[in-house]
């Protein structure tokens, strides 16, 4: 996968760094070890970190910085690690999908970076671009329905949007049939070396929990 940063991103985040992890995968309905590590980052976040304080980490912060930037209000439209950071810190249950969401979202949660995660065989063409989303762009939010991408930092393939840090496309999602997984993390902070650690937990994570050799990783900007 080729991807691309754009100049309107540049601009608004020149510090901007990405890191692309591609594997082969096996999906499962649930991993109980997975839910395990899961749970107990939960009761560590919920004992370091309040709603309000969690806007100030690093990752999330600098996220928000972005959508302003961009024109998004990221109080209205959330960073998705932000949204599942806040709904544990809430006492709520993280929703359950499968394991390869499942464990997106740990890696999510953990690092605080807004990461996407795609069955690859759906995109559409080889490049990927990261831009911002344009008034009246059609966009389809995994769960959502039509979702205002406008003002919203977007990946796009040959055909349009797939991911944005609040929510992914539903044309690209992933689905108990993936086999092949791209999942891009989102360091707007500019902090390579916690961005690759991301990336290499997600390895990690895909190796003990995805029946995969954890892939390739790859950093762009």
């Amino acid at each position: 996968m080729n991807i691309i940063v754009s100049q309107e991103i540049e601009s608004v985040c020149p510090m901007f760094v990405g890191a692309a992890v591609e594997a082969q995968v096996v999906n499962t309905p649930y991993s109980k070890e997975l839910w395990d590590e899961i749970h107990e980052l939960e009761e560590r976040f919920r004992q370091e970190l309040t709603t309000e304080s969690l806007k100030d980490l690093p990752s999330i912060a600098a996220t928000r910085r972005v959508y302003k930037a961009c024109g998004k209000d990221p109080s209205r439209y959330r960073p998705a690690s932000e949204q599942l950071i806040r709904r544990m810190l809430q006492g709520k249950e993280l929703y359950q999908i499968d394991t390869l969401v499942d464990l997106i979202n740990l890696a999510s949660i953990a690092y605080g970076y807004s990461i996407g995660g795609f069955d690859a065989d759906k995109f559409v063409g080889d490049t990927l671009t990261l831009g911002v989303g344009r008034e009246g762009e059609p966009y389809e939010g995994i769960g959502r329905g039509m979702l205002n991408i406008a003002g919203l930092p977007v990946y796009r393939d040959a055909e349009g949007g797939v991911g944005t840090p609040t929510s992914d496309h539903e044309r690209t999602k992933m689905t108990m049939a993936t086999t092949h997984l791209v999942v891009l993390i989102n360091g707007y902070d500019g902090n390579e070396q916690r961005v690759a650690d991301n990336a290499h937990f997600i390895q990690e994570l895909l190796r003990k929990y995805a029946q995969s050799d954890g892939g390739t990783v790859t950093l762009y900007r």
